[in-house]
């Protein structure tokens, strides 16, 4: 957030003290300006005829009292009714005229932006069409840091730069905050974040800063920040580095599964009449001449890439809404155009869910090159980052061992010397593209422009760019009214999307997981992971696990169950292994390893599904594993084969100790530097095994003088001991002095944890050694959050 500040900019802040009221005056003035700008709309089936009313009205009355089962479930159109229609067919491949097989916008990609404008316009009652060339969110918009937020340290910058600009960005996307907890309230909510103090004078420059935070929201606001002693702090944050701590602030932010509001998004505009396809891409643009003479975009050139079919599809406007990728579609348009995009890599990485609180992250205001790292509690796991790096623009980038390691050094700083975070305690690593953009028609193209950007091709494409996943519903009402200007079109109402709910939040309450209990039976940890994944669709997925017996999880550690995959493949059009590992079931970016060990399961069932060969399996397998190595595993997993698994039986779990393995520990091991754990389960069953030859009495015990025919048993090379056995049998306080002195298994087994440790330190010093990043300015980019 607050960067420490020097005497001279604490002598400032009178000035930006006597803001104060300015910024509350301004947040109020915005609020009411909002308020009467929709006060008078009202929800779609009331406030229009009937004959104007969308598919939307299925959601609202599919609901009952919030909590309870609803009556019947809504469901999606089929993707290829959706194919028939973006060919220009009726759903059932009924032939139609031009004019009603021509869209009124076709929006170009299908992350946060994109969504969100093909909602906005469908429940404006525009006919709209939305393709994306991968998946829902495949790109950015499922690799943030899940924050819903105004940003504080860009409300540092507008303070201490007197930026009126930066202070308006600041002000929108705390409304809109507001707004998306409202709309989603099962896929988001409020999160403490805590602020450390280790100087005394940083604690009233904090509190002015986070009461202006809350004061700039107006009645917008949530939650108010609150000040900390030391001992409530480390009550409230045990894992704190205690040496020089003062106290803390803690403030408030909104929270959310970023991909799975993005199918939500996708899937409500489906409801309202949209037209939704994901794997499908757009390989040209066609322009046509308009009555002046001037040619003008009117439409693209398709491929579905799951069959291969190509064809072209009309409308009367084009958004390009592909945020890093804009600049492909854009020279589809116009060839010489320059590039507008600045990629910026930000890593992101998963730790278990020890090393915070579960309810409270926090926020190290003040890291060694002056950016910030969140540390936030995510659905059963730890996000920290992020980085702020130049990059090129990648479909999946992966992060670099250098990136990771100086996210872990930095959290190192601000974490107790009791609690040590290994390389290997990384459950995955990530690496998202944020889409710095430049104005073309600015007079200085290479200033990068803070928030969003809206750029009007000559031939009218119109191109979203920039911003984040708190304004995404403003860029959407922006762009879309744009789009009505530019295209000349007639749109029958105002935005709306400030009041529409998103599908699952109908019916929906934070109890309603006791339902699901006592409904199916299923246990309180999976019916709270439903609830807050699905809302009262929810009912859907246990009605699916009822109906076939798929309450099983897909992996021991984790809530997710196999019904979960029928689901995303029938209602959310996932349509690879991918799909449904990284964005419908989010199990890829809790645990790279846990999802590899799923993915003979998902492809099984997913299979069953949609008729899938052994080839495509295979396929499938491959793809999936390719995937996983940009999240943080490594690259040796690519050699793994697939064997096909009938989806009716479960199979052994993987990971589980076998004590009958009489194998050798395999000490090079480059696998165990990604794993959570030093040893593999087949490698402790090894030690195990090897033990029990030489516990004679079978009481957990050997003597000293068995520990190197014990080391020999599992071929510990006695070259590879760099620094001799004495050396680590010191570090376990294991005694030579007596061959015949009892020695603990737990002791064994710690001491060959460092044998092997040691041998694959080299390549975590090479790491190390270059940890310099080549980080954007934050006077560019505002910090990387």
């Amino acid at each position: 957030m607050w960067r420490q500040p020097t005497a001279k900019k604490i002598l400032r802040y009178g000035a930006a003290g006597s803001a104060t009221v300015a910024v509350a005056y301004g947040g109020y003035s915005y609020y009411r300006q909002q308020k009467h700008s929709i006060g008078s709309l009202l929800r779609l089936d009331r406030a229009y005829p009937q004959s104007m009313a969308l598919n939307a009205d299925q959601l609202e009355s599919t609901s009952m009292a919030l909590g309870q089962r609803p009556h019947a479930f809504w469901s999606p159109p089929t993707r290829s009714e959706m194919i028939n229609e973006l060919k220009g067919l009726g759903r059932d491949g009924s032939p139609r005229t031009d004019q009603e097989a021509e869209f009124d916008i076709l929006v170009i990609g299908g992350g946060a932006s994109g969504a969100g404008c093909t909602l906005d316009a469908a429940t404006r009652g525009l006919r709209v069409a939305m393709v994306e060339r991968d998946d829902f969110s495949s790109g950015t918009s499922s690799k943030s840091t899940k924050l819903v937020h105004g940003g504080v340290r860009y409300l540092q910058k507008a303070i201490m730069g007197l930026d009126y600009e930066q202070w308006k960005m600041v002000r929108e996307a705390l409304h809109e905050r507001k707004t998306f907890l409202k709309i989603a309230p099962y896929l988001s909510n409020e999160l403490p974040i805590l602020l450390p103090v280790y100087k005394w004078w940083q604690l009233p420059y904090f509190w002015v800063g986070c009461k202006m935070y809350d004061l700039l929201a107006g009645k917008q606001g949530i939650t108010g920040s609150y000040a900390l002693g030391r001992s409530k702090t480390l009550e409230s944050f045990p894992m704190l580095r205690e040496e020089g701590l003062v106290g803390s602030l803690v403030y408030f932010d909104g929270q959310h599964n970023d991909a799975r509001m993005n199918a939500a998004l996708a899937v409500t505009a489906a409801a309202h009449g949209a037209v939704v396809a994901n794997h499908v891409e757009v390989t040209d643009l066609v322009k046509e001449k308009d009555s002046e003479g001037r040619e003008r975009v009117c439409g693209a050139k398709l491929r579905d890439n799951e069959t291969g079919d190509e064809w072209t599809v009309r409308a009367k406007g084009v958004i390009n809404a592909t945020g890093p990728f804009s600049d492909a579609i854009l020279k589809m348009d116009e060839p010489q155009m320059s590039d507008i995009v600045a990629p910026s890599s930000g890593v992101h990485l998963v730790l278990p869910s020890y090393f915070s609180p579960k309810n409270m992250g926090m926020l190290d205001p003040a890291t060694t090159d002056g950016r910030v790292v969140f540390f936030l509690p995510w659905e059963g796991g730890v996000v920290a980052g992020t980085t702020d790096t130049v990059c090129k623009v990648e479909a999946d980038p992966k992060p670099s061992e250098t990136e990771i390691e100086w996210i872990l050094s930095e959290i190192r700083r601000f974490l107790s010397p009791e609690v040590k975070i290994r390389r290997g305690d990384v459950l995955s690593a990530w690496s998202g593209i944020r889409p710095l953009v430049r104005d073309p028609k600015a007079a200085n193209t290479k200033d990068l422009v803070r928030n969003h950007m809206i750029h009007v091709s000559d031939a009218g494409l119109v191109t979203i760019a920039g911003g984040k996943w708190t304004t995404y519903r403003e860029m959407a009402k922006e762009t879309v009214d744009k789009a009505a200007e530019e295209f000349g079109l007639s749109v029958p109402r105002p935005c709306q999307t400030e009041s529409i709910r998103l599908i699952g939040s109908h019916a929906w309450s934070d109890k309603m997981f006791i339902k699901l209990i006592q409904t199916f039976g299923v246990d309180a940890e999976v019916a709270k992971h439903l609830a807050h994944n699905y809302g009262d669709r929810a009912w859907a997925v246990c009605a699916l696990a009822d109906r076939g017996g798929d309450a099983q999880r897909l992996h021991a550690r984790y809530p997710f169950v196999d019904a979960e995959v029928r689901y995303a493949v029938q209602y959310e059009y996932a349509l690879s292994a991918v799909d449904v590992i990284a964005r419908r079931l989010r199990l890829a970016f809790l645990d790279a390893q846990a999802a590899r060990e799923s993915l003979p399961r998902v492809v099984s069932i997913m299979a069953d599904e949609l008729k899938w060969p052994a080839d495509r399996q295979k396929q499938e397998h491959r793809k999936a594993l390719q995937f996983l190595t940009t999240m943080g595993l490594p690259d040796s997993i690519l050699n793994e084969d697939y064997e096909l698994i009938d989806v009716g039986t479960v199979g052994e779990r993987s990971g589980v100790v076998n004590l009958h393995t009489t194998g050798t520990l395999n000490l090079v091991d480059p696998a165990s530097y990604y794993r959570r754990g030093v040893f593999s389960a087949d490698e402790i069953g090894t030690i195990l095994s090897a033990f029990a030859e030489f516990d004679v009495h079978g009481d957990g015990h050997i003597e000293v003088k068995d520990i190197e025919p014990l080391l020999a048993a599992i071929k510990v090379p006695a070259a590879g001991l760099a620094q001799g056995l004495n050396t680590y049998l010191e570090a376990a306080k294991i005694s030579v002095a007596d061959p015949a002195a009892s020695v603990e298994f737990e002791q064994i087994f710690g001491m060959l944890g460092d044998i092997k440790e040691s041998f694959n330190a080299k390549a975590k010093e090479e790491i190390k050694a270059d940890a310099k990043l080549n980080q954007i300015p934050t006077s560019r980019s505002g910090g990387g959050v």
